[in-house]
């Protein structure tokens, strides 16, 4: 009886992936020991959540701040290509996965929730679920393999869409986000305040 032995570069890309696996479940026990609720207090779970403002929001699968999160699977797929190109994906694919986790984890600490709450137009925010912060790892990972498949055009140009349609809708996105959360300004927050529902 012979077996078949697993080539040295494939048994290394197959173990990346497991990396990136227990770093997204290690986001998730870590976000539960910060004692975040696993899933809305509302007691249910939605496919999507259209409320921008709204204690919804940032609780179930997916919210209008779920395309910002396909963006940075897009960053971190380009980041990680310039500068680990000679890596397997898994390898790239887990590093994205380690900063995406670590600015949930960020994302969740009160000292961030309160800078949402004082800078931006998440007046009301109190931080994600454990379901929503998971799913934002996962799109961005669903962003990621996206931008290692597709011509670099596509991927600029479905970015600049996201950006422009959620800017439009919500007066908000990833660029104002950042803007908004490192460098407030308050002709932007005036604007984004004067949202129908906000």
């Amino acid at each position: 009886m012979t077996t078949t032995a697993v080539p040295a570069s494939r048994s290394s890309s197959i173990k990346w992936y497991w990396v990136a696996v227990g770093l997204l479940l290690a986001q998730i026990v870590i976000l539960y020991m910060m004692g975040r609720v696993p899933i809305c207090e509302c007691g249910y779970v939605k496919l999507f959540e259209p409320g921008v403002n709204t204690p919804g929001n940032s609780q179930h699968i997916a919210d209008w701040y779920t395309p910002s999160h396909i963006i940075h699977g897009f960053l971190f797929y380009g980041f990680a290509w310039l500068l680990f190109r000679s890596k397997p994906l898994s390898f790239r694919l887990s590093l994205a996965v380690l900063v995406e986790a670590a600015w949930e984890l960020l994302e969740n600490s009160p000292i961030i929730i309160d800078r949402y709450r004082t800078a931006t137009m998440a007046l009301g925010y109190s931080g994600d679920s454990i379901l929503n912060s998971a799913m934002d790892t996962v799109f961005m990972i669903v962003g990621f393999f996206f931008a290692a498949r597709v011509p670099v055009w596509l991927t600029i140009l479905i970015a600049i869409f996201f950006e422009i349609f959620t800017g439009w809708l919500i007066r908000d996105n990833l660029t104002l986000n950042v803007l908004m959360l490192v460098w407030p300004v308050d002709a932007v927050k005036e604007w984004q305040n004067a949202l129908p529902g906000a």
